[in-house]
């Protein structure tokens, strides 16, 4: 990357970032990513990154792994008013991990995703000072730090940290948070049989709890199996078997608690009417009934995602919510986050929930 991108990257960072962050960043000089060689099957990563990542050499496809200092949990101080209610976004972030890619036509090993393509979809989220950002598709926990940094030195600081991943060793779930993560859990369940074999769900199930202004919020996250074909499966049958997994997860949680307050949330690549939407939201007359809010866009529309290849928009992304968390939701401020370069950071657009 010419040192001509990287002065106009950090300018319109600096503009927003203390004077202080943009210092230290300029001394970091970038952002690096690892790569995608060695990947644990279920990855757990709690730390959040408050020191600029070192090693900056963003000259693809050759890339150095970076070292980033983690002096731990320090609380955030909580100045804003909480009574002004929580502010939770819902965000596949297309692709931020190393990955072959096409470049001019042609196809190049092992890029990061674009560099003007993290930078919009920074502004995007610092521009919205949301106090919870659920991300999924991303990749090695350097990228949720190198988001997370990066967040920061633009104004919007969420230090803590938690990260997930399943049976796909490259793409995975994250969370950020202003506020700290009180307690993280895993699924009793991760596998499913399919035409006589066993597959784990693909990007798995993030758990995270967080208390804000004296109210628990339980935070979970899913990244569905894709629309894309299977040899010798079916995708959607997988995706069903998926759903299935998240909804005996939650079940276990309101057994134990009827009254947990639970926000469900991610890319669920299907629609409302799907059987496997329908499977996680369960029946509407049963008590652990999950509500999909019906957030829409500045113009009333609805969808969350452009399939470029297929040309077709559609909703896949959602936030659902408990019975007992039902009343607190601000439906009329929740909405679809529709700035008019959403799709110069990701093929999907933000989901944008406010708790009162």
């Amino acid at each position: 990357m010419s040192s001509m991108r990287i002065r106009s990257f950090f300018t319109s960072f600096f503009n927003r970032a203390p004077a202080c962050a943009g210092a230290v960043f300029l001394g970091c000089l970038g952002l690096v990513t690892t790569g995608c060689d060695e990947k644990a099957g279920t990855p757990e990563w709690d730390t959040p990154a408050e020191v600029a990542p070192e090693g900056v050499q963003k000259t693809p496809p050759a890339r150095k792994a970076i070292r980033v200092d983690a002096p731990g949990n320090s609380a955030p101080s909580e100045s804003r008013n909480t009574s002004e209610g929580l502010r939770f976004i819902a965000y596949n972030v297309e692709n931020w991990l190393t990955m072959d890619r096409y470049v001019d036509r042609k196809l190049a090993k092992n890029l990061p995703k674009p560099e003007a393509e993290k930078q919009a979809l920074v502004k995007l989220l610092a521009t919205q000072s949301p106090d919870v950002v659920g991300l999924c598709e991303i990749g090695e926990t350097a990228d949720l730090k190198e988001i997370q940094y990066a967040l920061k030195v633009a104004g919007l600081d969420l230090p803590f940290s938690h990260y997930v991943g399943g049976s796909d060793p490259v793409r995975h779930q994250g969370i950020l948070s202003k506020f700290p993560i009180t307690s993280t859990a895993k699924p009793a369940e991760t596998e499913f049989k399919m035409s006589g074999r066993t597959f784990g769900i693909n990007r798995g199930i993030l758990d995270a709890s967080i208390h804000v202004g004296g109210k628990p919020y339980r935070f979970i996250g899913v990244h569905l199996k894709s629309k894309r074909e299977v040899k010798d499966v079916d995708q959607e049958e997988m995706r069903i078997h998926e759903a299935r997994l998240l909804r005996r997860h939650v079940d276990r949680i309101l057994q134990a608690d009827a009254n947990a307050r639970l926000v469900v949330y991610g890319d669920f690549n299907d629609t409302r009417p799907s059987k496997a939407f329908k499977t996680v939201t369960g029946s509407y007359n049963d008590p652990g009934y999950l509500t999909a809010i019906p957030a829409k866009d500045s113009r009333g529309e609805a969808w969350t995602h452009f399939w470029e290849p297929h040309d077709i928009y559609s909703r896949i992304d959602f936030i659902t919510v408990s019975r007992a968390l039902r009343p607190e939701v601000d439906f009329r401020a929740s909405h679809i986050i529709d700035d008019p370069t959403w799709n110069d950071a990701s093929d999907h657009r933000p989901v944008l929930a406010i708790f009162k």
